[in-house]
């Protein structure tokens, strides 16, 4: 017993020592948008047209459910707004009675028809221009019952709000739909490095700068991302904040969910980095890094100086 407990400390120095001798400070690599979409309407699934791992585009069609119902109101509506008899019936009768109403005033001045003939008239041209009018409006009515047909009958398709990879499929054809979700899309393009920083480090870290991550992933090499957000409150329980970096993964070739160990460089230094040479002398002064060590220290790697050797 001795023997093995002893053993199990020795790993357990060994594994301390080698995180700590890492270079950064841990962080996981999670997507920069997760959503669980469902149906906004209850029903019976017709067909999904989607699996889990597919890549969707923004207003990609991922499901069907059965819309006999919508679909035929939508032909209905559509029947009505494309009827136009009455329509044409009523500015025909208008166009009469107008036509009706001038010949009435010419022979009115001609003393050829008393004055309550011509009242009449402009009596039945009025009536027949606010049937035109009835008309017009009953043709707007149908319109709007058309687009209220065509906007039911759209509930019933369910579409990708966002680029992104199915993570999860939760339906199969024939399943009734009321409030659960029914697929899970995660945005993998850019990621979010979520890293969580000593509150010795608070001040020092701005939005813009680099953080220079290494996904936990045998001969991973380092990627840059963009500091997007930095959290001005320090959780008082583990003495740290948390720092938000945006990590560009065109094609998905980084996998969401990786844990990962981040370095941040000053946006002083990055600028410096892109603006110089590629070839440097040997006592060119090079960005300086901010190692988000485990126990809170701040490092400048261009103040530390090789100690002349003891002969």
């Amino acid at each position: 017993m001795i023997a093995k407990r002893t053993i199990f400390l020795l790993f357990a120095v060994v594994v301390a020592g080698s995180a700590q001798a890492a270079p950064g400070h841990r962080c996981l690599i999670t997507p920069d948008r997760v959503a669980e979409v469902g149906s906004q309407v209850t029903g019976v699934v017709a067909s999904v047209r989607v699996e889990r791992g597919d890549f969707v585009r923004s207003g990609q069609l991922l499901a069907r459910l059965h819309a006999d119902a919508e679909r035929a109101s939508v032909n209905v509506a559509q029947t009505r707004a494309k009827a136009d008899a009455d329509l044409k019936a009523a500015q025909a009768n208008y166009e009469f009675q107008r036509q009706n109403l001038a010949r009435a005033e010419d022979l009115m001045k001609q003393n050829f028809i008393s004055q309550q003939a011509l009242e009449k008239v402009r009596a039945e041209t009025k009536v027949a221009q606010q049937k035109l009018v009835q008309a017009r409006e009953q043709r707007e009515v149908a319109q709007r019952e058309l687009e209220l047909a065509r906007a039911q009958l759209r509930k019933r398709a369910i579409r990708a709000p966002f680029d992104g990879i199915i993570a999860e499929r939760y339906v199969n054809v024939g399943e009734r739909i009321e409030e659960r979700p029914m697929f899970r899309i995660a945005r993998i393009d850019p990621l979010r490095i979520e890293v969580v920083v000593p509150a010795a480090l608070f001040g020092t870290v701005e939005k813009g700068m680099i953080a220079r991550v290494r996904p936990d992933l045998p001969k991973a090499e380092p990627l840059d991302a963009s500091v997007t957000l930095v959290d001005r409150l320090i959780d008082p329980a583990s003495n740290t904040f948390r720092v938000r970096a945006e990590l560009p993964n065109p094609g998905g070739a980084v996998p969401s969910g990786l844990r990962c160990r981040a370095e941040l460089i000053d946006n002083e230094a990055s600028a410096h980095a892109k603006n110089s040479s590629t070839a440097k002398p040997a006592d060119a002064a090079g960005p300086r890094h901010i190692n988000l060590k485990l126990e809170g220290e701040l490092e400048n790697s261009n103040a530390q100086k090789a100690s002349p050797k003891r002969r």
